[in-house]
Protein backbone atom coordinates (compact mmCIF):
# COMPACT_ATOMS: atom_id res chain seq x y z
CA UNK A 1 0.00 0.00 0.00
CA UNK A 2 1.50 3.14 -1.04
CA UNK A 3 2.01 5.77 1.37
CA UNK A 4 -0.04 9.65 1.46
CA UNK A 5 3.53 10.99 1.28
CA UNK A 6 4.53 8.99 -2.12
CA UNK A 7 1.07 9.69 -3.87
CA UNK A 8 1.43 13.15 -3.17
CA UNK A 9 4.79 13.11 -4.42
CA UNK A 10 3.87 11.53 -7.65
CA UNK A 11 1.05 13.98 -7.62
CA UNK A 12 3.26 17.22 -7.01
CA UNK A 13 5.83 16.14 -9.43
CA UNK A 14 3.71 14.40 -12.67
CA UNK A 15 4.01 17.94 -14.95
CA UNK A 16 7.65 19.26 -13.27
CA UNK A 17 9.01 21.94 -16.01
CA UNK A 18 11.90 19.94 -17.28
CA UNK A 19 12.69 21.71 -20.04
CA UNK A 20 12.88 25.42 -18.01
CA UNK A 21 14.93 22.92 -15.13
CA UNK A 22 17.24 22.09 -18.19
CA UNK A 23 17.93 25.63 -18.58
CA UNK A 24 18.20 26.92 -15.03
CA UNK A 25 20.86 23.76 -14.69
CA UNK A 26 23.19 24.59 -17.86
CA UNK A 27 22.79 28.25 -16.75
CA UNK A 28 24.49 27.30 -13.69
CA UNK A 29 26.84 24.40 -14.99
CA UNK A 30 28.09 27.54 -17.76
CA UNK A 31 28.66 29.54 -15.22
CA UNK A 32 30.80 27.58 -11.69
CA UNK A 33 32.03 29.45 -9.09
CA UNK A 34 34.49 28.29 -6.57
CA UNK A 35 33.60 28.15 -2.83
CA UNK A 36 32.40 31.56 -0.93
CA UNK A 37 32.45 33.50 -4.62
CA UNK A 38 28.86 32.11 -5.36
CA UNK A 39 27.24 35.15 -6.01
CA UNK A 40 25.34 34.46 -9.16
CA UNK A 41 24.70 30.89 -8.09
CA UNK A 42 23.17 32.10 -4.87
CA UNK A 43 21.07 35.04 -6.45
CA UNK A 44 19.34 32.87 -9.34
CA UNK A 45 18.27 30.18 -6.35
CA UNK A 46 17.27 33.14 -4.30
CA UNK A 47 15.01 34.40 -7.53
CA UNK A 48 13.55 30.97 -8.06
CA UNK A 49 12.80 30.61 -4.35
CA UNK A 50 11.53 34.29 -3.86
CA UNK A 51 9.20 33.95 -6.97
CA UNK A 52 7.52 30.32 -5.12
CA UNK A 53 6.68 32.36 -2.39
CA UNK A 54 9.60 31.68 0.04
CA UNK A 55 10.72 34.44 2.37
CA UNK A 56 14.07 34.37 1.03
CA UNK A 57 17.09 35.80 2.79
CA UNK A 58 20.65 36.25 0.84
CA UNK A 59 24.16 36.84 2.61
CA UNK A 60 23.81 34.14 5.45
CA UNK A 61 27.59 33.01 6.17
CA UNK A 62 29.03 34.51 3.60
CA UNK A 63 27.39 33.86 0.00
CA UNK A 64 24.80 31.23 1.77
CA UNK A 65 20.56 31.87 0.33
CA UNK A 66 17.64 30.52 2.91
CA UNK A 67 14.23 30.01 1.87
CA UNK A 68 11.81 29.80 4.15
CA UNK A 69 8.09 28.64 3.44
CA UNK A 70 5.38 28.54 6.50
CA UNK A 71 2.35 26.70 6.21
CA UNK A 72 0.52 26.02 9.19
CA UNK A 73 1.01 23.80 11.58
CA UNK A 74 3.37 20.54 11.48
CA UNK A 75 6.82 19.57 11.70
CA UNK A 76 10.58 21.79 10.36
CA UNK A 77 12.40 20.20 7.46
CA UNK A 78 15.81 21.31 5.93
CA UNK A 79 16.84 20.30 2.30
CA UNK A 80 19.87 21.95 1.86
CA UNK A 81 21.92 22.25 -1.84
CA UNK A 82 25.60 22.77 -2.03
CA UNK A 83 26.52 25.48 -4.22
CA UNK A 84 30.32 25.74 -5.25
CA UNK A 85 32.78 24.41 -8.05
CA UNK A 86 35.72 23.39 -8.08
CA UNK A 87 39.33 24.78 -9.69
CA UNK A 88 39.01 21.89 -12.16
CA UNK A 89 39.64 23.09 -16.58
CA UNK A 90 36.65 21.62 -17.90
CA UNK A 91 36.83 18.52 -20.29
CA UNK A 92 33.38 17.04 -21.40
CA UNK A 93 32.43 19.18 -25.03
CA UNK A 94 29.31 20.42 -23.74
CA UNK A 95 27.48 22.77 -25.51
CA UNK A 96 27.07 24.35 -21.81
CA UNK A 97 30.60 23.76 -20.77
CA UNK A 98 32.16 26.38 -18.29
CA UNK A 99 33.24 29.89 -19.48
CA UNK A 100 35.22 30.08 -16.56
CA UNK A 101 38.62 29.22 -17.32
CA UNK A 102 40.14 26.91 -14.82
CA UNK A 103 36.63 26.38 -12.83
CA UNK A 104 34.04 23.46 -13.20
CA UNK A 105 31.19 21.95 -11.92
CA UNK A 106 33.19 18.80 -11.24
CA UNK A 107 31.08 17.44 -8.62
CA UNK A 108 27.22 18.35 -9.67
CA UNK A 109 26.32 20.72 -7.10
CA UNK A 110 24.47 23.12 -10.27
CA UNK A 111 22.84 19.62 -10.27
CA UNK A 112 22.02 20.05 -6.96
CA UNK A 113 20.79 23.66 -7.04
CA UNK A 114 18.41 22.55 -9.56
CA UNK A 115 17.13 20.21 -7.84
CA UNK A 116 16.37 22.35 -4.57
CA UNK A 117 14.60 24.71 -6.69
CA UNK A 118 12.48 22.24 -8.62
CA UNK A 119 11.48 20.51 -5.58
CA UNK A 120 10.96 24.47 -4.05
CA UNK A 121 8.21 25.14 -6.39
CA UNK A 122 6.94 21.40 -6.58
CA UNK A 123 6.45 21.93 -3.00
CA UNK A 124 4.82 25.59 -2.74
CA UNK A 125 2.71 24.90 -5.45
CA UNK A 126 1.09 22.12 -3.74
CA UNK A 127 0.98 23.35 -0.15
CA UNK A 128 -2.58 23.11 0.11
CA UNK A 129 -1.31 18.81 0.31
CA UNK A 130 0.61 19.36 3.24
CA UNK A 131 1.10 21.65 6.63
CA UNK A 132 4.76 22.60 8.37
CA UNK A 133 7.48 24.41 7.63
CA UNK A 134 9.85 24.32 4.78
CA UNK A 135 13.53 26.14 5.34
CA UNK A 136 15.44 25.55 2.15
CA UNK A 137 19.25 25.84 2.45
CA UNK A 138 21.84 26.68 -0.38
CA UNK A 139 24.92 26.27 0.89
CA UNK A 140 28.32 27.50 -0.04
CA UNK A 141 31.82 26.27 0.29
CA UNK A 142 31.06 22.47 1.20
CA UNK A 143 34.22 21.68 -1.40
CA UNK A 144 36.58 23.58 1.16
CA UNK A 145 34.58 22.25 4.51
CA UNK A 146 33.49 25.77 5.84
CA UNK A 147 30.30 26.64 4.63
CA UNK A 148 28.05 24.92 6.84
CA UNK A 149 30.06 25.88 9.83
CA UNK A 150 29.88 29.21 8.43
CA UNK A 151 26.02 29.06 8.26
CA UNK A 152 25.60 27.72 11.45
CA UNK A 153 27.67 30.53 13.15
CA UNK A 154 25.97 32.89 11.37
CA UNK A 155 23.02 32.16 12.99
CA UNK A 156 21.37 29.27 10.68
CA UNK A 157 19.21 28.01 13.50
CA UNK A 158 18.47 30.77 14.96
CA UNK A 159 17.70 33.18 13.19
CA UNK A 160 15.22 30.73 11.08
CA UNK A 161 12.80 27.79 11.96
CA UNK A 162 15.00 25.45 13.53
CA UNK A 163 13.96 21.83 12.02
CA UNK A 164 13.27 18.63 13.32
CA UNK A 165 15.00 16.81 10.67
CA UNK A 166 17.58 17.45 7.85
CA UNK A 167 17.90 16.12 3.96
CA UNK A 168 20.46 16.26 1.18
CA UNK A 169 21.73 14.34 -1.40
CA UNK A 170 24.38 14.38 -3.69
CA UNK A 171 24.79 13.03 -7.72
CA UNK A 172 27.10 10.00 -7.61
CA UNK A 173 28.54 7.77 -10.48
CA UNK A 174 26.48 4.91 -11.64
CA UNK A 175 23.69 3.44 -14.27
CA UNK A 176 20.90 6.33 -13.86
CA UNK A 177 17.83 5.88 -11.97
CA UNK A 178 19.32 4.29 -8.43
CA UNK A 179 19.33 5.94 -4.72
CA UNK A 180 21.74 5.12 -2.48
CA UNK A 181 20.90 4.98 1.22
CA UNK A 182 22.82 3.74 4.69
CA UNK A 183 20.99 3.94 8.17
CA UNK A 184 24.31 5.00 9.97
CA UNK A 185 27.82 5.72 7.92
CA UNK A 186 27.82 6.85 4.72
CA UNK A 187 30.62 9.01 4.22
CA UNK A 188 33.78 9.16 5.73
CA UNK A 189 36.10 12.23 7.70
CA UNK A 190 38.62 13.28 5.95
CA UNK A 191 41.74 15.33 6.89
CA UNK A 192 44.25 17.37 5.27
CA UNK A 193 47.99 17.60 6.37
CA UNK A 194 51.31 20.05 5.17
CA UNK A 195 54.34 18.66 5.72
CA UNK A 196 57.33 21.53 4.93
CA UNK A 197 60.85 19.81 4.21
CA UNK A 198 64.22 21.80 5.71
CA UNK A 199 66.90 21.40 3.28
CA UNK A 200 70.09 23.10 3.01
CA UNK A 201 70.06 24.41 -0.68
CA UNK A 202 73.09 24.76 -2.93
CA UNK A 203 74.40 23.89 -6.50
CA UNK A 204 73.58 21.03 -7.92
CA UNK A 205 77.55 20.25 -9.36
CA UNK A 206 77.77 19.88 -5.49
CA UNK A 207 75.13 17.76 -3.48
CA UNK A 208 77.70 17.11 -0.96
CA UNK A 209 77.50 20.38 0.40
CA UNK A 210 73.75 20.68 0.50
CA UNK A 211 71.21 18.59 2.49
CA UNK A 212 68.60 17.75 -0.41
CA UNK A 213 64.98 18.37 0.45
CA UNK A 214 63.83 16.67 -2.76
CA UNK A 215 65.31 13.69 -1.64
CA UNK A 216 64.08 13.26 1.82
CA UNK A 217 60.34 14.28 0.22
CA UNK A 218 60.23 11.61 -2.05
CA UNK A 219 61.65 9.28 1.05
CA UNK A 220 58.86 10.59 3.02
CA UNK A 221 55.84 10.24 0.34
CA UNK A 222 57.18 6.41 -0.04
CA UNK A 223 57.50 5.91 3.72
CA UNK A 224 53.48 6.90 4.09
CA UNK A 225 52.42 4.20 1.18
CA UNK A 226 53.15 1.75 4.39
CA UNK A 227 50.99 3.63 7.25
CA UNK A 228 47.63 2.06 5.78
CA UNK A 229 48.97 -1.28 4.29
CA UNK A 230 50.90 -2.10 8.18
CA UNK A 231 49.39 0.35 10.70
CA UNK A 232 45.73 0.31 10.31
CA UNK A 233 44.07 -3.42 10.83
CA UNK A 234 42.94 -4.79 7.82
CA UNK A 235 38.84 -4.38 9.77
CA UNK A 236 38.97 -0.41 9.47
CA UNK A 237 38.95 1.03 5.97
CA UNK A 238 41.56 4.29 5.55
CA UNK A 239 43.12 5.88 2.52
CA UNK A 240 45.97 8.46 2.54
CA UNK A 241 46.78 10.31 -0.59
CA UNK A 242 49.47 12.50 -1.34
CA UNK A 243 48.12 15.06 -3.64
CA UNK A 244 50.57 17.66 -4.09
CA UNK A 245 54.72 17.61 -3.86
CA UNK A 246 56.75 20.93 -4.56
CA UNK A 247 60.27 22.10 -4.30
CA UNK A 248 62.65 24.18 -6.38
CA UNK A 249 63.17 26.89 -9.19
CA UNK A 250 65.79 25.18 -11.83
CA UNK A 251 67.16 21.97 -13.01
CA UNK A 252 70.61 22.64 -11.43
CA UNK A 253 69.68 24.42 -8.10
CA UNK A 254 68.73 22.06 -5.24
CA UNK A 255 66.33 23.82 -2.76
CA UNK A 256 66.45 24.84 0.46
CA UNK A 257 63.17 23.09 1.12
CA UNK A 258 60.53 20.83 -0.25
CA UNK A 259 56.73 20.77 0.80
CA UNK A 260 54.22 17.77 0.43
CA UNK A 261 50.56 17.82 1.12
CA UNK A 262 48.25 14.85 1.97
CA UNK A 263 45.03 13.94 2.67
CA UNK A 264 43.70 11.29 5.37
CA UNK A 265 40.29 9.34 4.98
CA UNK A 266 38.85 7.80 7.82
CA UNK A 267 35.97 6.34 9.61
CA UNK A 268 36.60 6.64 12.89
CA UNK A 269 38.72 8.84 15.31
CA UNK A 270 40.54 6.72 16.86
CA UNK A 271 42.21 5.35 13.44
CA UNK A 272 42.30 9.50 12.12
CA UNK A 273 44.77 9.74 15.28
CA UNK A 274 46.76 6.70 14.96
CA UNK A 275 47.31 8.07 10.82
CA UNK A 276 48.27 12.15 12.09
CA UNK A 277 50.74 10.30 14.50
CA UNK A 278 52.31 8.08 11.92
CA UNK A 279 52.54 10.92 9.45
CA UNK A 280 54.32 12.98 12.03
CA UNK A 281 56.48 9.97 12.95
CA UNK A 282 57.81 9.10 9.28
CA UNK A 283 58.32 12.60 8.47
CA UNK A 284 60.36 13.40 11.64
CA UNK A 285 62.56 10.14 10.80
CA UNK A 286 63.07 10.40 7.40
CA UNK A 287 64.38 14.03 8.13
CA UNK A 288 66.78 13.40 10.70
CA UNK A 289 68.13 10.22 9.01
CA UNK A 290 68.91 12.96 6.21
CA UNK A 291 70.25 15.31 8.69
CA UNK A 292 68.03 18.12 7.71
CA UNK A 293 68.66 20.98 9.27
CA UNK A 294 65.76 21.32 11.40
CA UNK A 295 63.00 19.04 12.29
CA UNK A 296 60.08 19.37 9.33
CA UNK A 297 56.93 21.38 9.48
CA UNK A 298 53.98 19.43 9.96
CA UNK A 299 50.16 21.58 10.00
CA UNK A 300 46.81 19.25 10.49
CA UNK A 301 44.53 21.88 8.50
CA UNK A 302 40.67 21.33 7.18
CA UNK A 303 38.60 18.38 7.90
CA UNK A 304 35.24 17.42 7.34
CA UNK A 305 33.61 15.31 9.83
CA UNK A 306 31.63 11.63 9.57
CA UNK A 307 28.57 11.65 7.90
CA UNK A 308 26.64 9.22 9.81
CA UNK A 309 22.67 8.91 8.88
CA UNK A 310 20.05 8.73 11.59
CA UNK A 311 18.99 5.15 11.47
CA UNK A 312 15.28 5.92 11.71
CA UNK A 313 15.31 9.03 9.37
CA UNK A 314 17.23 7.42 6.88
CA UNK A 315 15.13 4.14 6.66
CA UNK A 316 11.63 6.18 6.72
CA UNK A 317 13.14 8.28 3.41
CA UNK A 318 14.54 5.04 1.97
CA UNK A 319 10.73 3.90 2.14
CA UNK A 320 9.69 6.53 0.31
CA UNK A 321 11.68 6.72 -2.55
CA UNK A 322 11.66 2.85 -2.59
CA UNK A 323 7.56 3.62 -3.08
CA UNK A 324 8.24 6.03 -5.42
CA UNK A 325 10.74 4.82 -7.51
CA UNK A 326 9.91 1.06 -7.49
CA UNK A 327 11.61 -1.97 -6.14
CA UNK A 328 15.16 -2.59 -6.92
CA UNK A 329 15.60 1.34 -7.45
CA UNK A 330 16.94 1.49 -3.58
CA UNK A 331 20.11 0.27 -2.57
CA UNK A 332 22.67 0.04 0.91
CA UNK A 333 26.43 0.00 -0.80
CA UNK A 334 27.68 0.58 2.69
CA UNK A 335 30.05 3.53 3.33
CA UNK A 336 32.13 5.68 1.33
CA UNK A 337 35.77 7.30 1.21
CA UNK A 338 34.42 10.79 0.33
CA UNK A 339 33.35 13.42 2.91
CA UNK A 340 31.06 16.07 3.12
CA UNK A 341 30.41 19.18 5.37
CA UNK A 342 26.89 18.17 6.25
CA UNK A 343 26.76 17.05 9.29
CA UNK A 344 27.54 20.24 10.52
CA UNK A 345 24.33 22.01 9.88
CA UNK A 346 22.80 19.47 12.27
CA UNK A 347 24.70 21.36 15.55
CA UNK A 348 23.20 20.41 18.77
CA UNK A 349 22.01 16.67 17.17
CA UNK A 350 19.46 17.41 14.77
CA UNK A 351 18.91 13.61 12.67
CA UNK A 352 19.17 13.71 9.05
CA UNK A 353 19.30 11.66 6.07
CA UNK A 354 22.11 11.71 3.00
CA UNK A 355 21.96 10.01 0.30
CA UNK A 356 23.32 9.07 -3.31
CA UNK A 357 21.61 9.69 -6.82
CA UNK A 358 23.35 7.91 -10.01
CA UNK A 359 23.91 9.91 -12.90
CA UNK A 360 25.97 8.27 -14.94
CA UNK A 361 24.49 8.35 -18.70
CA UNK A 362 23.17 5.39 -20.38
CA UNK A 363 25.79 5.39 -23.28
CA UNK A 364 28.97 6.08 -20.65
CA UNK A 365 27.96 3.12 -18.50
CA UNK A 366 26.87 0.82 -20.92
CA UNK A 367 30.38 1.53 -22.66
CA UNK A 368 32.30 1.17 -20.04
CA UNK A 369 34.16 -2.24 -19.11
CA UNK A 370 33.69 -4.84 -16.44
CA UNK A 371 30.74 -6.56 -17.66
CA UNK A 372 28.29 -7.57 -14.26
CA UNK A 373 31.72 -6.10 -12.07
CA UNK A 374 30.23 -3.25 -11.04
CA UNK A 375 33.18 -1.58 -8.94
CA UNK A 376 34.99 -2.41 -11.72
CA UNK A 377 32.53 -0.48 -14.18
CA UNK A 378 32.25 2.23 -11.43
CA UNK A 379 36.25 3.05 -12.06
CA UNK A 380 35.74 3.17 -15.42
CA UNK A 381 33.04 6.19 -16.19
CA UNK A 382 34.10 10.11 -15.04
CA UNK A 383 33.64 10.20 -11.31
CA UNK A 384 32.91 13.67 -8.98
CA UNK A 385 35.82 16.08 -9.70
CA UNK A 386 36.92 14.43 -13.16
CA UNK A 387 37.07 16.92 -15.58
CA UNK A 388 35.00 14.51 -17.49
CA UNK A 389 32.16 14.16 -15.20
CA UNK A 390 28.85 15.42 -16.50
CA UNK A 391 25.72 13.75 -15.16
CA UNK A 392 22.64 12.77 -17.21
CA UNK A 393 20.06 15.34 -17.50
CA UNK A 394 17.56 12.62 -17.50
CA UNK A 395 18.32 12.74 -13.63
CA UNK A 396 16.48 16.39 -13.28
CA UNK A 397 13.25 15.36 -12.61
CA UNK A 398 14.23 12.44 -10.15
CA UNK A 399 16.34 14.71 -8.31
CA UNK A 400 13.35 17.50 -7.66
CA UNK A 401 11.20 13.81 -7.04
CA UNK A 402 13.58 12.37 -4.58
CA UNK A 403 13.28 16.00 -2.38
CA UNK A 404 9.92 16.49 -2.30
CA UNK A 405 8.87 13.13 -1.68
CA UNK A 406 11.40 13.11 1.07
CA UNK A 407 10.13 16.39 2.98
CA UNK A 408 6.41 14.70 2.39
CA UNK A 409 8.08 12.17 4.68
CA UNK A 410 8.45 14.14 7.49
CA UNK A 411 5.55 17.22 7.04
CA UNK A 412 2.30 16.48 7.88
CA UNK A 413 0.41 14.98 4.74
CA UNK A 414 -3.44 13.53 4.56
CA UNK A 415 -4.09 9.86 4.94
Amino acid sequence: MTSAAARIALDLTADLPVPALEDFYSDLHRHPELSLREHRTAAALAERLRKAGYDTTEGVGGTGVVGVLRNGDGPTVLLRADMDALPVAERTGLPYASVTDGVMHACGHDLHVTWLAGAAEALAAGRDTWSGTLVLVGQPAEETGEGAARMVADGLHERFPRPGVLLAQHAAPGPAGLYAHSPGLIMSASTDIDIVVHGRGGHGSRPEATVDPVVTAAYIVTRLQTVVSREVAARDSAVLTVGRIEAGTRHNIIPSEARISLNLRTQSPQVRERMIAAVRRVAAGECAAAGCPAEPGITVGSDFPVTVNDADTDRRTAAVHGEVFGAGTVLDPGPAMGSEDFPRLAAGGIPYSYWFVTSTPADVWNAAPGGDDLMTRLAAVPSNHSPHFAPDLCTLAPGVRTLVSGALAFLSVGG
